[in-house]
């Protein structure tokens, strides 16, 4: 309080609550204060202050993650970076936006489309950017524009002393020295606290277009996902959705989509595209096909499409999310796809399939009792099998999700050879282990 104030910092019960996990399965824990700065310096005051006694600090951005990332395993202080919510500057002559960690995807697209221009990364939740940059997030739109990483030019990061530093540039390419800034996208807040980030923007699309099609099975949506891609159609978006996911959003939405399984496409290639898009579905038997290009019409699907999750959510009451995360080649999807369909029924686990299915990336939606031992272990054992299989295969264990608590084994089984190294960048800049301890790497 010293530090913040009586109205930045807070160990109210329903405040602690509120910050002792995220939306995934994994054990809550609650943090001992939560603290609210407003400024970087403040950030920098509070990091010195709890380095200097050894006192755990875990970033918390909206509490969207799937890993367990925000749950503070050690206790100490919540670091809510909710405060600091302003667009700072908006250069549209240089396609940039200057923005502090705590504002939502969609409060900056807000302010982006006054110029006709928006922030393409779209992993579905409502997150902070902040957030986003440190889990690397990316979502339904990397096949076109990549994920945070490649859409971070900047960043202001204050280090576990309190030291700020700022790598990156304000220009779309450099040369000079070690890439720092693509360091800390994607630590996860294990290396410092994200206070300010420079991002690109991108024109808005002008001629969308957004499809669906149904297919006879998911290895021919997903083989037709990746003839898409190969016959340079603008692909934007290209979702898959099994059966199990269209019978959860129709009966949450009051749809009435086939319960097959499909793909959501968008391209901004317009109706010129439409008739390709047809032609390459028809290659692997498509059974419907419904292209839209009024704005009304497309934001019904894609609000099909995003609300998957709570709709899979809501057919399990009581129950929390053990999402899959593996991303495989390209050609290997349909296979990684059908394998994790076999082995979901084999061990009889209900499980709703979504894919990116354009870059490669699957999620097995798991829903399971948290404190049921048994549910958890073989949701477990289901996992491992999928991970171990995507290895084999030139795969990884996350694609998007990050490594948080739920793939820590994941992450030695796929790097081993480089722990040594991802143990002394970690000691290099938080050498007493306070930022976010027991995620990424161990210890």
């Amino acid at each position: 309080m010293a530090l913040l104030g009586e109205e930045g910092v807070s160990t109210g019960e329903t405040v602690l609550d509120l910050h002792a996990g995220d939306l995934s399965y994994h054990p809550r824990r609650v943090p001992d204060a939560v603290a609210f700065p407003t400024t970087t310096e403040e950030v920098a005051r509070v990091l010195a202050w709890a380095n200097e006694r050894r006192v755990p600090v875990v970033p918390f951005g909206a509490g969207t993650s799937l890993e367990g990332h925000v749950i503070p395993v050690a206790g100490g202080i919540s670091l809510d970076l909710a405060r600091m919510n302003r667009v700072l500057e908006l250069l549209p002559n240089d396609l940039q936006a200057i923005v502090q960690p705590g504002v939502l995807r969609s409060e900056l697209n807000a302010a982006a489309a006054q110029h006709g221009l928006w922030f393409p990364v779209d992993p579905g939740a409502d997150a902070s950017l902040g957030g986003m940059a440190a889990t690397n997030a990316s979502g339904t739109t990397t096949v076109r524009y990549g994920g945070m990483r490649a859409n971070v030019l900047a960043l202001e990061v204050a280090l576990a002393d309190g030291t700020v530093i700022r790598p990156g540039s304000r220009t779309v390419k450099t040369s000079a020295g070690y890439d720092l800034r693509s360091l800390f996208v994607g630590s996860e807040g294990t290396l410092g606290v994200i206070t300010e980030l420079t991002l690109r923007l991108h024109g808005l699309p002008e001629r969308p277009v957004a499809i669906r099609a149904a297919f006879p099975n998911v290895g021919a949506a997903c083989r037709t996902a990746v003839s898409l891609v190969g016959a340079g159609l603008t692909v934007t978006r290209c979702e898959l959705l099994d059966e199990a996911t269209l019978r959860a959003v129709n009966a949450y939405k009051e749809t009435s989509y086939p319960e097959a399984a499909s793909l959501f496409v968008e391209l901004d290639g317009g109706e010129d595209e439409i008739a390709s898009t047809r032609e390459v579905c028809g290659w692997e038997g498509v059974v419907s096909f419904e292209a839209e290009t009024a704005a009304e019409a497309r934001t019904r699907l894609w609000e099909a499409r995003h609300h998957a999750v709570f709709a899979v959510a809501a057919g399990a009451p009581g129950k929390r999310w053990f999402a899959t995360d593996a991303c495989v080649p390209l050609s290997v999807l349909p296979d990684a796809v059908e394998h994790g369909r076999a082995r979901a029924d084999a061990r009889g686990i209900p499980a709703a399939i979504v894919a990116h299915a354009a870059d490669g990336n699957f999620h097995l939606a798991l829903m399971v009792d948290p404190d049921d031992a048994g549910e958890v272990a073989e949701a477990q054992e289901l996992h491992a099998e999928l991970v171990e299989w995507a290895l084999e295969r030139g795969g990884t264990s996350t694609g998007e999700h990050g490594v948080g608590l739920g793939k820590l084994g994941y992450l030695e089984r796929e790097h081993g050879d480089l722990l040594p190294y991802l143990g002394a960048i970690k000691a290099a800049f938080d050498r007493n282990g306070i930022l976010n301890p027991g995620k990424v790497v161990r210890g």
